[in-house]
């Protein structure tokens, strides 16, 4: 038998599953919309792994982020638990050992995190305002009448890039609308909207921050090559984007369950189990917790939320 490690990113957009063996070889990955349910988007991304994975593998450990993290994490009995910060760390430094900025745009986040030595020295995340994530491009793209696919390739065409007030998702609708009305191409806008994410990037969420090469650039809007060179532009240094960046967090925690010191046998039948949360509002006190349980095959396996032993779920 070989061993095999399993790692899963539950994001609010998409869920992502790796396999690695024990040299941190990629064997099997798996990328799929969460669509508001991250119980069947797991099962999804559980049932794809187990069906590409290699014959003669076995996966022994697992570990699981995201922002659901909790619910999955109970839900499929893992117990390597870690918040996205720490998984996108150890996935980025597993491809690039000498990273010392990974600068991150989600679907409805972004972040970035600082390495020295190896170790997490600062980080900072953006998780209240859609501009300059994914969500925005994508929204912008469709009120344009573009594919998201075409954006990047139309951008990478314009000589003269409009400039788009990108810091709120309101004036930057306000003031696409307007550039279109006296005469910019549409290349040049798209062009102007990729450089206002970047601009919104680092003016906000950077700002003050030291970022040192090698830099590594990764989530969903990595893959879109004009974000990528106004980046270089702005930052004048190679901007490295892996193929593989989007499944960084997913990576990550497949590397910490490698490293683990303890094992817990994983079984891929568990994607045929039902599962079900239940929110309930626990009224015995004046705190009136909400409290969150998880049951698998109608049995309670945990539940959290509850700010006093009045609340306890048995």
């Amino acid at each position: 038998m070989k061993k095999a490690y399993l790692g899963i990113d539950i994001g609010s957009i998409s869920t992502k599953g790796v396999v690695i063996d024990a040299n941190n070889k990629m064997l099997a990955d798996s990328y799929v919309w969460t669509n508001g349910n991250p119980i069947g988007a797991v099962k999804e991304v559980l049932a794809e792994l187990h069906k590409k994975m290699p014959k003669g593998y076995t996966v022994v450990n697992s570990g699981v982020t995201g922002s659901a993290r909790k619910l999955v994490g109970t839900a499929l009995g893992t117990r390597i638990v870690k918040n996205e910060i720490t998984a996108h760390a150890m996935g980025t430094l597993s491809v690039v050992p000498d990273a010392k900025t990974i600068l991150e745009i989600g679907g409805q986040d972004s972040k970035i995190i600082l390495i020295n030595n190896g170790v997490v020295s600062d980080y900072a995340m953006n998780t209240l305002c859609a501009a300059g994530t994914g969500s925005f491009l994508s929204s912008q793209a469709k009120r344009l009448d573009l594919q998201l696919e075409d954006f990047a390739a139309l951008a990478m065409t314009s000589k003269n890039p409009a400039k788009i007030a990108a810091r709120c998702t309101v004036f930057a609708e306000s003031d696409l609308v307007h550039k279109a009305q006296i005469g910019y191409s549409k290349a040049d806008i798209v062009a102007g909207l990729c450089r206002a994410v970047v601009l919104n990037y680092l003016n906000n969420l950077a700002k003050g921050k030291q970022i040192k090469a090698p830099i590594v650039f990764q989530g969903g809007v990595s893959k879109n090559a004009a974000v990528v060179r106004e980046f270089e532009k702005e930052l004048k240094n190679k901007v490295y984007v892996d193929p593989n960046g989007h499944l960084m967090g997913a990576l990550g925690m497949a590397v910490l369950a490698q490293k683990a010191k303890t094992e817990t046998p994983f079984d891929f039948n568990i994607a045929n189990m039902e599962f079900e949360t239940r929110g309930t509002e626990c009224l015995h006190c004046a705190n009136n917790c909400e409290i969150i349980s998880v049951h698998r095959e109608k049995k309670l396996v945990d539940s959290w939320g509850n700010k006093c032993s009045k609340g306890e779920q048995k």
